[in-house]
Parts: C-alpha cells; sequence; structure tokens
C-alpha cells in the first residue's frame, strides 16, 4: 500500500452490488458526512498497534508485521513508562525509529494503580485519572524522562496532565514535536469535548469504540485533529468490533488512526514477565487483525488514503492560550 493525496474515489460499499442486483435498496452516500479534513501528508487514515507492551513485545510485532505485510505508523503502550527500564525504553525507541513507526508510551499514576476505591464502585468515580497533586507530579517526570530517552509521544488520560504537558511543551520544557495522545479511558463522547480536548493540547484523540458514523460527522464539524479508534475493541472498552465499517469510519472520521485492540483476551496492565506469554501472542494477533481489516479495504477499494510510513506530526491545531501567548 502506498500514501496518496489524490480527490478520494468512490469505494464499493459491503456487499453493494449483490444486494442491487435482487433490488434490494442500498442507502446512497451523502457527500455532506464526510470529512474535510486530512492529515499534513494529504492521507486520510494511519494505523495504530496498542497494548505493545515492551521491547520482546515490539520485537513480535515487526516480525508479524514484515510477514504479513502490514503497514504499521504508530504503537502504544499501556502499562505505563514507569513500568520500563531506560534501556527497555531506549531499546524500543531505537527499533521504531528503523521501522519508520512511532512509539507512545503511557505517563504516569492513575486510577486503580494508586489508593484510591472509587474506580472499584459501580460508578466508576473519576475513572483513570489522576488523584492529586502528586499523581499529576508522576506524570510529569514520566514525560520528562520519556522525552529524554527519545520518546515523542506521550499517552495521557487525565484532563489536568494534558494541558500540564502542553504548556510545558509550549515553553521548550518539552521538545516542541512532542504529540501528545489522548487515551480511550477519558476520550470525548460528543463535539463539544472533542474541540476542548484539542484545545487543552490534544494532537490524537481516542474516541470510544461505539459512536456512531453520524457522531464522527458532527465531530468533523467542529475539529480537525486526528482521531483514534478502536477498529476491535478490548472487553474492557467494550469489546466491540467494526471491520466491515471502516471505509465509512474513515470517510467521515478522517484523520483517523485505525486501532487493532483485542476482543476476548485478558487484560495485560500492568504488564510483567509472567504475562510474557500472553502479550506476545495476543501482539501477533492484533496485527493479524489489522492484516483482516485492510484486506476488507482493499476489497472495498477504499485503501487509496493511506499517510506514509513514518508520518506522525497533526498539523497545526487549535489551542486555548498560554501565559505569555
Amino acid at each position: 500500500m502506498t500514501a496518496v493525496t489524490a480527490q478520494p474515489s468512490p469505494s464499493r460499499r459491503p456487499g453493494a452490488s449483490a444486494l442491487a442486483a435482487i433490488g434490494h435498496p442500498v442507502p446512497p452516500l451523502d457527500d455532506a458526512d464526510a470529512s474535510p479534513h486530512t492529515f499534513p501528508d494529504g492521507g486520510t487514515w494511519r494505523t495504530e498497534i496498542p497494548s505493545v507492551e515492551g521491547p520482546e513485545s515490539l520485537a513480535a510485532v515487526i516480525e508479524e508485521a514484515r510477514r504479513l505485510d502490514v503497514p504499521v505508523h504508530r504503537v502504544s503502550q499501556g502499562s505505563g513508562i514507569w513500568m520500563l527500564t531506560d534501556s527497555e525504553i531506549t531499546e524500543m525507541v531505537g527499533a521504531c525509529g528503523e521501522q519508520d513507526m512511532e512509539l507512545c508510551l503511557f505517563t504516569g499514576p492513575r486510577g486503580t494503580w494508586d489508593i484510591g476505591g472509587s474506580t472499584r464502585t459501580p460508578s466508576g468515580g473519576a475513572g483513570l485519572r489522576a488523584r492529586g497533586h502528586d499523581a499529576v507530579a508522576g506524570s510529569v517526570e514520566d514525560a520528562l524522562r520519556a522525552v529524554e530517552l527519545g520518546v515523542r509521544c506521550l499517552l495521557v488520560a487525565d484532563e489536568g496532565v494534558l494541558w500540564t504537558l502542553h504548556r510545558m511543551r509550549t515553553q521548550g520544557l518539552l521538545p516542541a514535536d512532542t504529540t501528545l495522545k489522548v487515551s480511550a479511558l477519558i476520550g470525548p463522547v460528543n463535539p463539544a469535548a472533542y474541540a476542548v480536548y484539542e484545545q487543552l493540547g490534544g494532537d490524537s484523540l481516542n474516541v470510544p469504540s461505539d459512536l456512531t458514523p453520524q457522531h464522527l460527522t458532527e465531530i468533523r464539524r467542529v475539529s480537525r485533529a486526528p482521531m483514534d479508534m478502536y477498529v476491535e475493541a478490548p472487553d474492557e472498552l467494550g469489546g466491540y468490533v467494526r471491520m466491515y465499517e471502516i471505509a465509512e469510519l474513515i470517510r467521515r472520521g478522517a484523520p483517523l488512526y485505525l486501532k487493532f485492540g483485542l476482543s476476548r483476551a485478558a487484560g495485560i496492565y500492568p504488564y510483567g514477565a509472567h504475562l510474557r506469554d500472553h502479550a506476545l501472542a495476543t501482539a501477533r494477533e492484533r496485527v493479524r487483525r489489522a492484516r483482516l481489516a485492510l484486506d476488507l479495504l482493499a476489497r472495498h477499494g477504499a485503501d487509496n488514503g493511506m499517510s506514509p510510513l513514518g508520518a506522525r506530526l497533526p498539523g497545526k491545531l487549535r489551542r486555548f492560550p498560554t501565559e505569555g501567548s
């Protein structure tokens, strides 16, 4: 697959020809629903393999991606920067650099990993956010350590941490090309919230996988910030499998990162060697799921909008003013 910047071409909808042949009505596509936005390189979609928890899992992803010819723009980790040694982070940065692949690591203590119990109540409490000053400070410490080791994408699950890291970026405390990815754990569910996360500093925003195509169109009427979406979501995020909708999700949600989670798989956060076999097996299967999804895109004639490998920046986005701006 190669990246293109040409105008989008019509794509075949699942089953359209056969349904039309038997007189079954096929709803027409509405051009007004399509996103007018792209990545800066002109592409409409990129790929992400999540839950890549260390160098060994990353090696498994790279090997499987090569075997199955799966283009991977980004890999992300969920356990947290604090769960990796300096040498592990450095190894991952080097391996991703060789593959023109972005590495995104999760910042800070959050939610169930501190002494707060509200996340275990039926209401879920405040979710997996950073509780108190010390949790924010821990996230900052993680961010500084990661960028010193060469990481340029940070995963964030708290609005305050997001705004803090964005202000650090504008003041030169983080490299200017650092990108901030909003986690699915706090993903916005309406256009107003999406616009707020963009202005707080979000460069890539993970929306919940149960949003409808119409919801994506509503978001694209107010924001061009890149969107992340699990095409297959892990069970803890709903377990949704939306492969047959990929072409429409791209049409409505571009610029869009297609994320390949894994339904019916046990969670691995925080990861350790006791989960090694499971982590490696699920890493490989996520890449295989990506191959299945990309095959569907190709079969429907909708695979022509991929960004080139190595592309990672979001383009110019809207921000709230920071001190001194």
